[in-house]
């Protein structure tokens, strides 16, 4: 796939929501406020009804910080077990059925065979390839694309996007095109992957959490706070690889490398996953127990919104449209 700079933006009129946990529901409040109406496809519409209702409790003070569309409606939506009357008449088809990979090869195949094909068909898989998800499609299996979200999907703009090996470039701005309509940024993954490349990113730090608090070196709390205080902030604004250019002063990269690069051969680093023993598991339960203080699950979800509201603003004042990968994505 090429990597040609394509900003249209399409914003979908109905969007259908295939199954509705905290993914989908965190999809369908994104899609209300970007002015779309929304069907959710739920085997358990009571379930499904309740936990959207409270998504949308919840996102829409923040949504209405961030912005509504003219057309945005938080009650433009409705929620069906009925798998063809949810997608009849969707411009657009999120997938989030639970990440096995069987089970979404036989929805998306069912997906596949009920709507046109020209239309696009995302799956919010966090790690399985696209060209495994589409086996079983028949029908036009060009056209299903990983579009890999992150929690909260209402505010968290970054979706990854990657097609299979019958996906074509025009289907990739398609898809671009689509979520841009939906505020978020579209970031093409160049070749199929397990776990894409943020979720890579995320597991590598998580495995050598849980070896530092498995060693006894930090508990949940301190890692935490070695993030939030330290490379946290600065990965923010610069992400990985600008914040070690800077660490190279005047000549940036290649200095830092030449200096730091030979430390990367030191064993500090374990890249196998601990065994989750019983100890590692009370440690990390206790610890983060500790960490959330009697605060409630939705009471955190407050605050982080709060939080990330407030930081999205931040971010885009200092790092524009007009400049570096946000010119690209």
């Amino acid at each position: 796939m090429n990597t040609q700079t394509d900003q249209s933006v399409i914003t979908p009129e109905h969007v259908a929501i295939v199954g509705g946990g905290v993914i989908g529901c965190g999809w369908a409040v994104r899609s209300l406020a970007a002015g779309a109406r929304v069907t959710v496809f739920d085997t358990d519409v009571a379930t499904a009804e309740r936990r959207l209702k409270q998504a949308i409790d919840i996102a829409w003070p923040s949504m209405e910080k961030r912005g509504l569309a003219a057309t945005a409606d938080n009650t433009a939506w409705r929620v069906t077990d009925d798998l063809a009357d949810a997608l009849a008449g969707a411009d657009l088809v999120q997938e989030n059925v639970p990440e096995r990979t069987a089970l979404k090869q036989h929805v998306l195949a069912e997906i596949d065979a009920l709507v046109p094909k020209d239309v696009l068909i995302g799956s919010s898989t966090s790690g399985i390839k696209p060209s495994e998800l589409a086996e079983q499609a028949t029908r036009a299996p060009g056209r299903i694309v990983v579009a890999h979200p992150f929690n909260p999907v209402y505010l968290l703009p970054l979706v990854e996007i990657v097609g299979n090996t019958a996906t074509d470039e025009a289907t990739i701005e398609q898809a671009r095109a689509h979520y841009r309509g939906l505020g978020m940024k579209p970031l093409v993954v160049r070749a199929e992957i397990e776990g894409h490349i943020a979720d890579r990113l995320m597991e590598a730090l998580w495995r050598e959490a849980l070896h530092l608090v498995n060693d006894g070196v930090a508990t949940t709390e301190e890692i935490d706070a070695a993030v939030v205080y330290g490379a946290g902030l600065r990965w923010s604004l610069m992400g990985t690889f600008l914040t070690f250019h800077m660490a190279g002063g005047e000549q940036g990269m290649r200095h830092m490398l030449e200096q730091f690069g030979p430390a990367l051969k030191l064993p500090w680093t374990k890249l196998e996953a601990p065994e989750l023993t019983d100890t590692l598991i009370e440690r990390v339960v206790a610890g983060c127990e500790h960490q959330a203080a009697g605060r409630t699950v939705a009471q955190l979800e407050d605050r982080r919104d709060a939080f990330l509201t407030d930081l999205l603003n931040l971010v885009e004042r200092y790092w524009p449209e007009s400049e570096g990968l946000a010119g690209r994505i």
